[in-house]
């Protein structure tokens, strides 16, 4: 974009250009003599972690190179993290300041994140004498894998082209419904990765175009169902779609969500139906798949309404979307987990199973399921508590650490919807840039390389 406007961000992205090809021609020629046929599961993990941290990295470069942040590069790194992690929290304060070339960066990273770099990666690995099966199960979210094809590669590209379709088809429906080409592109390009970056500082509300924001939570909530369903659509497989429980379950919280947060917040907007439903439809929708736009300062709604938004940043939306997030398919799980307990407790002689789909689940994808939900409101606790040490206020430090650990974007508080996370100390913003990091891989496929203690859960994750 700098080339073709010719903007002054040019010569930032130039250096960058410059400085990571210069990077990465030294290390394929350091390293190109080591090409395994198959990378083992620890190599996948360690590949992983290691693409994501330099995705982050050299995606700071132009941010870096153009004097944001006052030359800190702790800052151009968060701002470059949140995009490819997708949670799109923010440093800038002016965001409509930024020549276009920036902006679309911002945009562009994360809709590459969107669906993972190292899925796009196992398409163009196999080039290089790569193949790895392992790795793309550390990439793809979500506690059961379903491969669409039998070939690895194909998943991906097939995956990737559903991708694809979706945002142009997304571009060219904000462009009928009148947003200029440019935001048009924007937002598609931040929206099917579940991003939330804008083009304005008010976020999508800045676009004052209510066709606008139908069209953009039909696609935040389509970006949250699990990609593989779209395959199967697309065959002809529709049975297995309208039969897929975890989009029932995906389609009741969100409606049911939306239903309590107009109730709370009718008498807030003045009694306009019409505009309850539009603002809290598109609020809820927002958090539920862990995008973070806004089209209305919900941190000034009723108490209620906040927390119940609060607690949505837990959930997120289906596993193998581009949500983050706990996933419904995990909370489903632990749901029927806690019913059979209780059932067992009634009746101890009983023996059930857990049964998704209609299909029994293993014992280790249900262990793997609850020691996830474990570590993250463990992280969470302790990350909360890191925070509240630096000076912040607790509304503040929870919200930030459950939205950037969730890769939803905007908090409560002094990270709130209509600011930025220029509150953060130092210390907070390294803190919560790991949190992303977590957040997106699933916290697994990071802990896995420091504590062997949690290999085994690996595979029910």
């Amino acid at each position: 974009w700098p080339l073709i406007e010719g903007g002054d961000d040019l010569p930032a992205f130039l250096w960058s250009v410059l400085l990571t090809t210069a990077a990465g021609g030294g290390l394929y020629l350091l390293f190109s003599p080591y090409r395994p046929e198959q990378l083992t599961l620890m190599e996948s993990f360690s590949l992983v972690a290691l693409a994501w941290f330099m995705a982050g990295l050299c995606g700071a470069l132009p941010y870096y190179f153009y004097g944001l942040f006052e030359g800190s590069y702790l800052g151009a790194f968060f701002e470059s993290i949140s995009g490819f992690t997708t949670t799109g929290a923010t440093l800038i304060g002016d965001i409509e300041s930024l020549p276009r070339g920036l902006l679309f960066w911002r945009s562009f990273t994360q809709w590459l994140g969107g669906m993972g770099i190292i899925v796009l990666s196992v398409a163009i690995l196999p080039r290089f004498g790569f193949r790895s099966t392992a790795m793309f199960k550390a990439e793809l979210p979500g506690p059961i894998s379903e491969r669409v094809v039998p070939r690895l590669v194909e998943t991906a590209r097939r995956l990737w082209l559903i991708y694809l379709a979706l945002t142009a088809l997304q571009t060219i429906l904000l462009l009928i419904s009148g947003v200029s080409f440019f935001n048009s592109l924007a937002h598609a390009l931040t929206t099917m990765p579940t991003g939330g970056f804008s083009t304005f500082n008010a976020s999508v509300a800045s676009l004052e175009n209510p066709a606008a924001e139908g069209i953009i939570t039909l696609f935040m909530f389509g970006a949250g169902i699990n990609f593989v369903l779209y395959y199967r659509l697309f065959k002809g497989d529709v049975s297995s779609v309208k039969e897929n429980e975890e989009l029932r379950f995906y389609f009741l919280t969100t409606a049911a969500a939306i239903v309590l947060i107009c109730i709370n917040i009718y008498p807030h907007l003045a009694g306009n139906a019409l505009e309850v439903l539009r603002t809290g439809a598109f609020q809820v929708v927002s958090i539920v798949t862990t995008t973070g736009y806004a089209t209305a300062n919900f941190d000034v709604w009723p108490h209620f309404a906040r927390v119940l938004l609060f607690f949505l940043m837990f959930t997120g939306a289906c596993g193998g979307s581009t949500g983050g997030a706990i996933k419904q398919v995990r909370l489903l799980i632990l749901l029927k987990y806690a019913y059979r307990e209780l059932y067992q407790m009634v009746h101890p002689s009983a023996v059930s199973s857990i049964k998704l789909g209609g299909h029994p689940l293993s014992g280790e994808i249900i262990r793997g399921v609850v020691g996830f939900s474990f570590l993250y409101i463990l992280f969470f606790v302790l990350s909360t508590l890191a925070l509240s040490g630096m000076g912040l206020d607790f509304i503040t430090s929870a919200s930030a650490v459950a939205s950037t650990l969730g890769n939803v974007g905007p908090g409560l508080g002094q990270v709130g919807p209509m600011f930025t996370y220029q509150v953060i100390p130092p210390a907070g913003i390294a803190l919560l840039s790991i949190m992303m990091i977590l957040g997106r891989l699933e916290i697994y496929t990071v802990l896995v390389l420091a504590l062997p203690a949690v290999r085994h859960f690996v595979r029910g994750v």
